[in-house]
Formats: C-alpha cells, sequence, structure tokens
C-alpha cells in the first residue's frame, strides 16, 4: 500500500464546471503557496483540466487517482 499524501488542505469542488472550478482552484492555491492541497473534483473535464492547469501555472500535480476524483495539487511558492 502507499503512503499518504500529507495534504494541508482539501477542497470537495463536487461537479463544478471547468471555468469556475480553475477560478477557484487558483484562488484558494494562491492563498496556501508550497502547501499541497487535495482537490476532489467530479467533472467529467476534471482529468484533462486540472493537468493542464497545473503545467500552466507552475504548479504541481503531485498525484492524482482518477478513479476516485482525486489530485493532488502543491502550490507554486511565487505568486507574482
Amino acid at each position: 500500500m502507499n503512503e499518504p499524501i500529507a495534504t494541508d488542505e482539501t477542497w470537495d469542488a463536487g461537479s463544478l464546471g471547468c471555468g469556475p472550478l480553475l477560478l477557484e482552484l487558483r484562488n484558494r492555491m494562491r492563498a496556501m503557496p508550497g502547501k499541497t492541497l487535495l482537490l476532489v473534483a467530479l467533472d467529467l473535464g476534471a482529468p484533462q483540466d486540472i493537468p493542464a492547469w497545473c503545467r500552466v501555472t507552475g504548479n504541481r500535480l503531485v498525484e492524482s487517482d482518477l478513479a476516485r476524483s482525486r489530485y493532488w495539487i502543491q502550490s507554486k511558492m511565487d505568486w507574482n
């Protein structure tokens, strides 16, 4: 069994759609530089949108569990 991933916060975004989900994700990550968020996102586009958002913004997708709609994202340190 894998070690659990340490998280600083959890956000259950439910079925929130792509646009609102990514805007709120940005706000949450900006408020927690260097920390890790466990995101639960049920939106059908999330498996593609979350990794792409991380690549574009410089945040790190630590792990994903697509079967359980979970994404562990480490916020970048510098948001300037």
